[in-house]
C-alpha cells in the first residue's frame, strides 16, 4: 500500500494543525494505523511514537502528545487524521504515517511540522 500524508506546514507555538495520511488501498480497514515523528537531525530509528489507532477504532497516544491530539480514521475515505493542539517548538519533525497489516509495515513519505513564532 502507499501511504500519502499531508497537511505539515508552519504553525506558531500554541496553534493547531491536522494531518492527513491517505493510502491507495481499498482494503484500507485491515490496517493497524500509526503516526510517528523525526525531530530534526536525528536518525531514522530514533522515530518518536506519537499514536495509533487499532483496526477497531482503538487509540493511545504518547504522552508527549496526550490531551493534545486526536488520532482517527474514516475507512470510506481510505484516510488517518492526526489533530494537534496547542503546539509546542518540540512538536517540529517529520511526522510519518505506518500502516501495518498481515506482518508487513508500510510507511508514508512524511511532512514537515515546524512549530516556531
Amino acid at each position: 500500500v502507499k501511504l500519502v500524508e499531508s497537511g505539515g506546514g508552519l504553525v506558531q507555538p500554541g496553534g493547531s494543525l491536522r494531518l492527513s495520511c491517505t493510502a491507495d488501498d481499498k482494503i484500507f480497514s485491515i490496517y493497524h494505523l500509526g503516526w510517528f515523528r523525526q525531530a530534526p537531525d536525528s536518525q531514522r530509528d530514533q522515530r518518536e511514537w506519537v499514536a495509533r489507532i487499532s483496526t477497531s477504532g482503538e487509540k493511545t497516544y504518547a504522552d508527549s502528545v496526550k490531551g493534545r491530539a486526536t488520532i482517527a480514521r474514516d475507512n470510506a475515505k481510505n484516510t488517518m487524521y492526526l489533530d494537534l493542539n496547542s503546539l509546542k517548538p518540540e512538536d517540529t519533525g517529520v511526522y510519518y504515517c505506518l500502516g501495518a497489516a498481515e506482518g508487513v509495515e508500510n510507511w508514508g513519505q512524511g511532512t514537515q511540522v515546524t512549530v516556531s513564532s
